[in-house]
């Protein structure tokens, strides 16, 4: 029985706690100014700043990488023009090395072939 005769102060305590509750999270809010809005603009106007020049970061990017990608498709051709030229100059050196283009050649210079070809022994007389 004391338990009910102590319900109407468990009220006032719960009402006491909720008020006070009430008037804590309300100091917790702060108040809003004219101030405010104007501080809120400039963050607005400084992330639109932001924006912009990261996208002026990715476009000035963006073209060095394209003309990149010229410059090396340029490369490349000529790298190709450079390959061409040296199989042909390997197959000329190829065709004017064949036993019977020097023999030809060695004729058109006045040279005549050894009838009888001399060997040189270096390991007996060199020591």
């Amino acid at each position: 029985m004391a338990i009910f005769e102590l319900a109407p102060a468990l009220k006032i305590s719960r009402k006491v706690v909720q008020e006070q509750t009430n008037k804590v999270v309300l100091k917790l809010v702060p108040e809003v100014k004219s101030g405010q809005a104007v501080a809120d603009r400039t963050f607005g106007i400084i992330l639109a700043t932001i924006f912009t020049l990261g996208l002026f970061a990715l476009l000035v990017i963006n073209t060095a990488l394209a003309q990149d990608a010229f410059k090396l498709s340029e490369l490349k051709v000529q790298a190709q023009i450079l390959k061409d030229e040296r199989e042909s100059i390997l197959k000329e050196v190829a065709k004017k090395s064949a036993p019977d283009q020097l023999a030809e050649s060695a004729n058109n210079l006045g040279m005549i072939a050894a009838k009888q070809p001399y060997f040189l022994d270096l390991s007996v007389g060199g020591q």
